[in-house]
């Protein structure tokens, strides 16, 4: 049996957000526009999975308090969750930490530290290793309880409490994402061409090692769900 996951898109229906994570999880995935209201009715879910967003989690919206809420209650019920970018920020809003404002966005592909070696989720990723991030908000303060995964120079990238983790980058970006994502900042001219350089072979080579962490990801989650079943191998995850 394939596992099951909820993927909570908070993207606003960007189009490239629900088609980078089909092909990252391997996994038959139930997905809702928590934008527009949509939430699982139960948590007969093995896992969770909660996408990015434009939005910030401090907003005073009603998708917004329903979603924290819904994760919230879905980690007391024992679903591993796994929150990028946004909901990063959102999980460690619904377990109690605390996010604020930056100064400046972070943009780019970005090196970042790992800092607890024996977390499943980081498994056999690079250290340093290389990610695409687009954030203007950050985790000031962790969940009581969580653990500390990896940083940079900007702050908390990953983080882990019980069988719930975020991670602040975007493992899930291919190249039209990033490209995409950066041409729609409104930043100067020059800043925009600087990430856009830094959109090549390279630094995106070192990006496809971080998608590991979906792979590890979904092994803890076979390994709670007792499926034991192995993940095919697909040919185009890179």
């Amino acid at each position: 049996m394939p596992l099951r996951i909820a993927l909570l898109d908070a993207s606003h229906g960007t189009a490239h957000t629900r088609r980078n994570f089909r092909r990252e999880l391997d996994a038959a995935l139930a997905e809702f526009d928590v934008t527009d209201g949509e939430l699982p009715a139960d948590f007969e879910y093995d896992a969770v999975v909660v996408t990015g967003s434009r939005s910030s989690v401090y907003w005073d919206e009603p998708w917004i308090d329903g979603l924290v809420d819904w994760v919230a209650r879905a980690a007391d019920c024992g679903r591993p969750v796994l929150g990028v970018c946004y909901g990063h920020q959102a999980l460690a809003e619904a377990l109690g930490g605390r996010i604020e404002a930056m100064d400046d966005i972070e943009l780019g592909y970005r090196e970042v530290r790992r800092v607890d070696d024996g977390d499943p989720l980081l498994d056999g990723l690079d250290d340093p290793f290389v990610a695409f991030e687009t954030h203007s908000d950050r985790v000031a303060e962790l969940p009581p309880g969580a653990t500390l995964l990896a940083e940079n120079e900007r702050g908390v990238q990953a983080f882990r409490r019980g069988d719930c983790w975020g991670v602040q980058f975007h493992p899930e970006y291919d190249r039209g994402s990033a490209e995409r994502v950066t041409k729609g900042k409104d930043l100067s001219e020059g800043r925009i061409r600087g990430v856009l350089d830094g959109i090549d072979a390279d630094n995106y080579a070192a990006a496809c090692r971080t998608k590991r962490l979906f792979d590890n990801f979904t092994d803890y989650v076979r390994k709670v769900a007792g499926t034991g079943a192995s993940p095919p191998q697909s040919a185009d995850r890179f």
